[in-house]
């Protein structure tokens, strides 16, 4: 697994800054609140959280949730990050609605990781906060021995560490909330 880095695509070097922030009270503070949303928060969703509270430099806070929690992490999830050195006390499967309440963090950004998240019930979002998708096969539906399974977890966290990559690299203070939807459905795209 690659570790963080400074890799960026070549349509990053075409961002120019924009005028207007996305929204003057969190976007332009220096932490930005991210929750990675799937069907059963218990892979992807989990991987993205690790990997951006890893990769974001402070500047980021992930969170995930799912949109029907199976109310644990996949073994094979936690397996994979702690056999990368990556800290896996705390993950948790939740509920997006623990995002919801008045004393839940307020999200900058929401990404979905999963087709099937798309169509369910979710909370409403603050008017500033930027949802974007990025479809990522989803490695618990792999059926097989070990290393198959294995085998989709690292395809998984590999195109989830990518993007994240590319989204730590993003200018998000100077992007405009349609700017800033058009670079991440580029950093799916990019990926």
């Amino acid at each position: 697994m690659v570790k963080c880095g400074a890799r960026t695509g070549q349509w990053l070097a075409q961002v120019q800054p924009l005028a207007d922030p996305i929204h003057e009270t969190t976007m332009s503070n220096a932490v930005y609140n991210v929750l990675f949303l799937g069907t059963h928060n218990s892979a992807r969703s989990i991987m993205a959280e690790v990997f951006l509270n890893e990769c974001g430099r402070g500047r980021f806070k992930a969170f995930s949730a799912g949109v029907q929690p199976t109310g644990t992490v996949d073994p094979l999830a936690l397996e994979f990050l702690e056999g990368n050195s990556r800290a896996t006390s705390g993950l948790r499967s939740k509920h997006v609605n623990e995002f919801a309440g008045a004393d839940a963090p307020v999200m900058d950004l929401v990404i979905s990781v999963c087709d099937d998240a798309l169509g369910e019930p979710q909370p409403e979002w603050p008017a500033h906060t930027v949802s974007t998708h990025w479809g990522i096969p989803d490695p618990t539906h792999v059926q097989g021995d070990h290393d198959a399974r294995h085998h989709a977890f690292v395809a998984a966290a590999t195109a989830v560490h990518r993007r994240i990559e590319l989204l730590v690299a993003l200018p998000l203070a100077s992007l405009d909330r349609l700017s800033l939807h058009s670079h991440l459905a580029d950093v799916h795209r990019t990926a």
